[in-house]
């Protein structure tokens, strides 16, 4: 009695655990499909930032070490003496 009352549970609720089944993977794959596609365009957007970033630290770092008039004007070496 007890095989039987079991084998029509199954029969019974085969059917939606297998669709249940089925729609929670196939929302699972489309959840990490948006998210891969919210990954590269998170990095379209982050390039420009961050080439901008690293433009203006390279233009700091260099017009810190130009020259100053001062330095351009004196025609000594600043190791000679006069």
């Amino acid at each position: 009695m007890y095989h039987a009352n079991l084998s029509s549970i199954f029969r019974r609720f085969w059917k939606p655990a297998a669709v249940t089944g089925a729609g929670g993977t196939a929302v699972a794959i489309w959840f990490e499909e948006i998210m891969l596609y919210a990954e590269e365009i998170l990095a379209l957007i982050f390039l420009p930032i961050m080439a901008s970033v690293i433009y203006l630290f390279n233009i700091h770092v260099f017009n810190s070490h130009m020259p100053r008039r001062e330095d351009i004007q004196t025609t000594q070496n600043p190791g000679e003496k006069k």
